[in-house]
């Protein structure tokens, strides 16, 4: 029996991981002066990060419930196993919304069996868990199997973040406004980590080097093995200072890869341009 996978936007993946066969993605939206758009559907992350430059401020909004309805419906009536890979309850809706919807289509067909896992993790981290998923199914283990890896994977993925501004998460609820002071000013950065899925702030740096330089410290501290794993760094429309990340990393750690990408329309709505953001297990 086939095994179906699904991921949302959130995970920051690009478009063309999700047009490889066994693999399908649920958008978030994004709402941006007075239209709609579904996340890597009908806009890219780089118009979001102009327009937050801009001063426009996006909204975003979970999975619809419809999108749900079709796709794990679909999955009961082909007799598909399905396995959804879910961003972090704690940052979204869509998680709980994904459980009701299972839910619901149940009790029409109540031979559906399809797991909707909790990742707690966010942009590239969630990202990884994703593909690690992906690549244990098409070498052909079996829906258990998978959920084991992407259980683990979910619960040893270390997060470490900062952002321009951190006024962007407190609007957004996602941080509270207490952490949100001082953020951008004389230089300070903040240092951002996710704890059981829900964004914490760390401590906060003043200037870029010191930062970047934590971040390799914090790796270390944290990290396990990481020469043998790949790592994940995604940057709010800053690859420049990505790739500078990733050297720094190269240097220190000499991993097996380090895979860089933009940060999508959903999550870049909240951090705001300049963001960086460095994922790895412990």
């Amino acid at each position: 029996m086939t095994v179906k996978l699904f991921a949302d936007s959130a995970s920051d993946l690009p478009k063309e991981f999700f047009n490889q066969d066994n693999i399908e993605f649920f958008p978030l939206k994004v709402h941006i002066e007075g239209q709609d758009y579904e996340d890597l559907i009908s806009i890219e992350p780089k118009k979001v990060f102009d327009k937050i430059r801009e001063g426009h401020m996006p909204k975003t909004s979970q999975v619809s419930p419809e999108t749900f309805l079709k796709k794990f419906t679909e999955i009961a009536e082909n007799d598909e196993k399905g396995i959804y890979v879910a961003f972090s309850s704690q940052l979204s809706g869509t998680y709980q919304t994904a459980v009701m919807i299972r839910d619901q289509v149940k009790e029409e067909h109540p031979g559906l069996d399809l797991a909707i896992i909790d990742s707690k993790c966010a942009s590239l981290g969630y990202g990884l868990v994703v593909k690690s998923a992906l690549t244990a199914l098409n070498e052909g283990c079996d829906q258990q199997e998978i959920i084991d890896i992407i259980n683990y994977q979910a619960e040893h993925m270390e997060h470490l973040f900062t952002v321009e501004d951190l006024d962007y998460l407190a609007k957004g609820g996602r941080v509270s406004k207490a952490s949100a002071f001082l953020g951008g000013l004389l230089n300070i950065k903040p240092l951002l980590h996710v704890e059981d899925g829900k964004l914490v702030p760390i401590e906060k740096l003043r200037g870029k080097k010191k930062l970047l330089r934590r971040i390799l410290e914090l790796m270390e501290e944290r990290g396990t093995n990481l020469s043998e794993q790949t790592i994940a760094i995604s940057h709010g429309d800053d690859e420049e200072l990505a790739l500078e990340m990733k050297k720094l990393i190269e240097e220190k750690f000499s991993p097996k890869d380090v895979y860089i990408n933009i940060i999508g329309c959903a999550i870049g709505s909240h951090t705001g341009t300049g963001t960086l953001a460095v994922f790895f297990l412990h």
